[in-house]
């Protein structure tokens, strides 16, 4: 594992493009930092713990520094998707073609509030999405509905995952 967390991160998504360009796979998982580890960022100038920066109490110089790691995280999310969509696959990109998931299970750590939370859906999912957009889905509505989108996109036949209620129809 390189020292540098940036270099280790940017190897990672560079065998997950490898894996998606070859066809090995099509699917993969992939945690950049354990939200509840008390890791430092010294690459964001940041010596404090992220687990308890996460407890800000509305402190404004915590909340700077949990933004900058934020901030830090999402700059190497956008490495990857830059590196997706680089790569032609016929007319497509192989970002257009896939359907790569970015996001939490807190949205506020504060609170540990696991409503609102903070996602991202970044590619086209083989044209099957409209992308270039902010959804805001109305309180309540289960992640697992864009589990099951997600599913449905990739021709999965299934009626629901966990505590799902249904597609989310305004993906398309």
């Amino acid at each position: 594992v390189p020292p540098e967390m940036k270099e280790h991160i940017h190897l990672m998504f560079d065998i997950l493009t490898l894996a998606f360009q070859t066809d090995s796979t099509r699917i993969a998982s992939f945690m950049l930092a354990d939200a509840g580890s008390n890791r430092t960022y010294p690459e964001v100038e940041v010596r404090d713990g992220h687990h308890e920066l996460s407890h800000h109490q509305k402190d404004a110089e915590k909340m700077e520094k949990i933004s900058r790691i934020d901030r830090y995280l999402v700059e190497r999310f956008s490495y990857f998707l830059e590196k997706l969509n680089g790569i032609q696959e016929g007319k497509r990109t192989l970002l257009d073609n896939s359907m790569i998931l970015y996001g939490s299970a807190i949205s506020d750590g504060n609170r540990h509030n696991h409503d609102d939370l903070p996602i991202v859906l970044a590619g086209g999912g083989g044209g099957t999405i409209r992308t270039g957009r902010y959804l805001k889905y109305e309180q309540e509505t289960p992640l697992n509905n864009l589990f099951v989108s997600m599913a449905h996109r990739m021709g999965a036949n299934l009626d629901s995952i966990g505590d799902s209620k249904g597609d989310l129809k305004e993906l398309s």
